[in-house]
């Protein structure tokens, strides 16, 4: 018995407001699924973040309906549960999920927690918030019960676990139970495989890079999907890895040596078949922001799909070491000492989480995380 594990395809995603990389998400869900039916699964299971929005563009919600039949057609079952990025954090509110079950889509919820799919358990949830954690621990443990009459059992989440995910997790490892032989999880992009349980916990990771800070992982693991073997006393897990689009070049390039950098990457990216997302951080000396961005467009805005440039001059990463050698001065510590008289870790955690993000230059990330915490406990609705 083999099915085929995927998640965090985030279509309709629109990276950095550019229409390529909306199409590149397609075309990247669209290799996935034609890479699938060439391995002849019995099932695939999708653990959440099938689209980047409640409310997707019309182009994801037709590439879906294309892929799904297909699937179909394929004689190939789809089971599927809502993400974060899936549906908003309100009470009642229902994915675009649901506009999918005539062509064959098996929706995990809430009202239908577990399917039998050839004798082997088939159970989850939707993405549950952190505050939510009564509920959370409360439905793992009946599912667990539940699941205790089958041989084999898989259970689907989307969550952040605290091994994986230290800031921003919603469930311990610790309370996960460990009853299932596969751990069909989703929500963290970076590809992670381990023992845990009776079996194996997997996430498959983003089938396409979703921020630069997926580089390595992607780099060193590959992005696609997982092929797993539930045959043997253990489950076999193999990555199958998809060819993505584009290339994200991430550089850090001293100051000194910047008109030889520039010439390198210059050279390397004019080989390249499709314009790529260059990231590039000019560090070392005292120069001039201004004149050294427009040298790094005009010398990149004709052959890069997206130049995002990051500065470090010296005089800024003297003053950093000097924060983070003196303790008193930790900008971590203080921010969670000045948070502390709120009582409430979720907003320490989403103060730190943001610090992260925003001393690295990457605004978007930080943007992300503070429209999902919004959603999470006060129920805005910022997708659109």
């Amino acid at each position: 018995m083999r099915f085929a594990h995927l998640a965090d395809t985030h279509l309709g995603y629109r990276q950095y407001g550019l229409f390529e990389r909306e199409t590149d998400f397609y075309d990247v869900f669209e290799n996935v699924v034609e890479n699938i039916i060439q391995e002849k699964p019995d099932f695939v299971i999708h653990s959440g973040d099938l689209f980047e929005f409640s409310r997707p563009p019309t182009n994801a919600l037709l590439t879906v309906q294309r892929n799904l039949l297909k699937l179909k057609d394929a004689g190939i079952p789809v089971y599927a549960i809502p993400g974060n990025h899936d549906i908003i954090m309100r009470k009642n509110a229902l994915p675009p999920h649901l506009l999918f079950k005539e062509l064959g889509l098996r929706i995990i919820s809430p009202n239908n927690p577990f399917f039998i799919e050839q004798g082997i358990f088939i159970g989850g949830l939707p993405y549950v918030s952190k505050h939510q954690s009564t509920y959370l621990l409360e439905s793992l443990k009946k599912l667990e019960k539940v699941a205790g009459d089958y041989d084999k059992r898989i259970l689907v989440l989307h969550q952040g676990i605290d091994k994986y995910l230290p800031f921003e997790y919603e469930l311990e490892l610790a309370h996960l139970p460990e009853s299932f032989h596969y751990y069909a999880m989703g929500h963290i992009h970076n590809r992670i495989i381990d023992d845990f349980g009776e079996g194996k916990l997997a996430y498959p990771g983003s089938t396409e890079i979703w921020k630069f800070d997926e580089l390595g992982n992607y780099h060193k693991n590959g992005k696609g999907f997982y092929l797993v073997d539930m045959g043997g006393d253990l489950p076999q897990v193999d990555p199958v890895n998809i060819q993505l689009p584009r290339e994200f070049i991430k550089e850090n390039v001293e100051y000194s040596q910047l008109s030889s950098e520039i010439d390198k990457i210059k050279q390397y990216i004019l080989t390249l078949s499709e314009k790529p997302l260059l990231n590039i951080t000019v560090q070392g000396g005292n120069f001039n922001r201004s004149e050294v961005f427009e040298q790094l467009n005009n010398s990149f805005s004709d052959i890069c799909l997206s130049l995002r440039p990051n500065f470090k001059s010296q005089d800024l990463m003297d003053a950093r070491e000097q924060l983070i050698d003196g303790d008193a001065l930790n900008p971590k510590k203080l921010l969670s000492q000045r948070l502390s008289e709120f009582e409430d870790p979720n907003i320490t955690n989403l103060a730190i989480s943001l610090l992260n993000e925003m001393s690295t230059g990457n605004q978007e990330q930080a943007e992300i995380i503070a429209t999902k915490f919004y959603q999470e406990f006060y129920g805005e609705d910022h997708d659109n």
